[in-house]
């Protein structure tokens, strides 16, 4: 979506707001957004001989004599849950595991569309880590991977960690490593745009939760250096006289790696001279007065990511001379959102059945998302494959799948081809059904809530 230049301010907002009037017409229409339909043919009723008793006992003893033939007799290989506490919803913070539904359920809507892969939305009446835990690692056995969801921070950090070590499938914290996948590929292309090395940028992380912590990680990991950071939380700039964040490890080490220039102060001070702010904080406006991008060097690049509202307008960013500007919605230009790099990534991982989902493979595919875009032409208004490029799953799960397989994570060694024709399959299916669905009438057709 283009940056549109002639509409009033009072015209912008009227626009931002839409997207949020038009959920809550359509989210009662339909009564949620996605269900359970067979996928086996039902020739006649003597089939259920066949998907149920007697006939159901004879995968089952397969399975229970050779564990990994589940992938073989069942949906694991293809399906995924997204598990959540709903204690960090979107912008929205603590508002409980049933508010939460509405976006587990996009969540899973978004993975069967944009990647074909099943989704089950799963929200948790428990703040308990320990529960939480307990609970993911009780229900592994029915999925190929885990997805965990807006859950806070910190126990997100050590929920992660403990389920990793034990379980045989996949987890990850898509507020973590999905959110910084997609930052890191929207920002190689930011930096080309303004004409500045990575390993010469001076970059600012504005927030210092789960999703800024991950996003720094993975920067420093694609080329950004640690000496030329700096990270601000809601009481300062992080560094080595930050002793209230002791306790914190993954801030603590944020103190003792970065910030070569020995920064203190607030967002101000922390904006100084920065060459990219890039912000997963409180939700705007107003988060990032406009005043203080006059304080960022020249050619300055924003990544306002904050849901539902950016922690600042793009129109303000602009007229105060930002060159690239980023957000996390979808009705604005340069989306850098989770949704471009989830469904992919999660494709990949589950085509040669990966036991983990590393940084190396994030990596991966944030070049292969930043190299879709680049080869399509980027601009200051297209730093970033959106969501209507069918093609740029497909390879971002081949990036991922052939990563896997490099690390020695990958449990089948298919080839590059193999995997990229099995993705592409999958994903045009996924659509293909949603299409013919809405054709046939079987989902059905909502244009008259705005007549």
């Amino acid at each position: 979506m283009a940056y549109d230049q002639e509409m009033t301010v009072e015209e912008r907002l009227e626009r931002a707001k839409k997207p949020g009037q038009d959920a809550m017409k359509m989210h009662k229409f339909y009564g949620g957004k996605i269900e359970v339909v067979p996928k086996a043919c039902v020739r006649s009723f003597d089939d259920f001989a066949i998907w149920y008793s007697p006939g159901v006992a004879e995968p089952c003893k397969d399975i229970a004599a050779h564990p990994e033939k589940v992938y073989e007799h069942t949906w694991k290989w293809n399906t995924v849950a997204v598990v959540s506490d709903g204690t960090r919803v979107l912008g929205l913070g603590d508002i409980g595991p049933e508010a939460a539904m509405p976006v587990m359920e996009g969540k899973a809507m978004l993975f069967k569309y944009l990647g074909g892969v099943d989704c089950v939305p799963i929200c948790l009446d428990t703040k308990d880590p320990e529960k939480i835990i307990e609970t993911v690692r009780l229900l592994a056995p029915s999925f190929g991977g885990i997805n965990l969801e807006d859950i806070s921070n910190p126990k997100c950090f050590d929920i992660l960690d403990e389920i990793r070590r034990d379980c045989k499938i996949p987890v990850w914290h898509d507020d973590q490593q999905g959110t910084a996948t997609v930052e890191v590929a929207g920002a190689i292309n930011a930096m080309k745009i303004v004409g500045k090395k990575l390993e010469d940028a001076q970059i600012t992380v504005v927030g210092a939760g789960a999703a800024s912590i991950a996003i720094s990680r993975l920067l420093l990991a694609t080329g950004f250096r640690p000496e030329n950071m700096c990270m601000c939380d809601s009481k300062g700039i992080l560094n080595q006289s930050r002793e209230d964040v002791r306790g914190f490890k993954q801030k603590w080490d944020i103190c003792m790696k970065t910030n070569g220039a020995g920064k203190e102060g607030g967002l101000k001070e922390a904006m100084k001279g920065a060459d990219i702010v890039i912000a997963a904080s409180k939700p705007g406006p107003g988060t990032i007065p406009a005043e203080y991008v006059d304080l960022m060097a020249d050619d300055p690049v924003i990544f306002a990511t904050a849901n539902p509202i950016p922690e600042i307008w793009p129109w303000e960013a602009k007229e105060h001379g930002v060159k690239v500007f980023a957000t996390g919605r979808s009705d604005f230009p340069n989306q850098v959102n989770n949704s471009m790099g989830f469904p992919a990534i999660f494709r990949g991982v589950l085509d040669v059945r990966a036991k983990s989902i590393t940084d190396e493979m994030c990596i991966a595919a944030a070049r292969e998302l930043a190299a879709c875009a680049e080869e399509k032409g980027i601009s200051e208004d297209y730093i970033i494959p959106t969501m209507s490029e069918m093609d740029v799953f497909p390879r971002e799960a081949v990036a991922v799948a052939l990563k896997a397989i490099e690390q020695g994570v990958a449990g089948l060694k298919l080839s590059r081809q193999e995997i990229f024709d099995r993705a592409e399959f999958m994903i045009k299916r996924s659509r293909g059904l949603t299409s013919k669905m809405m054709d046939d009438g079987y989902i059905q057709d909502c244009s008259s809530l705005f007549e």
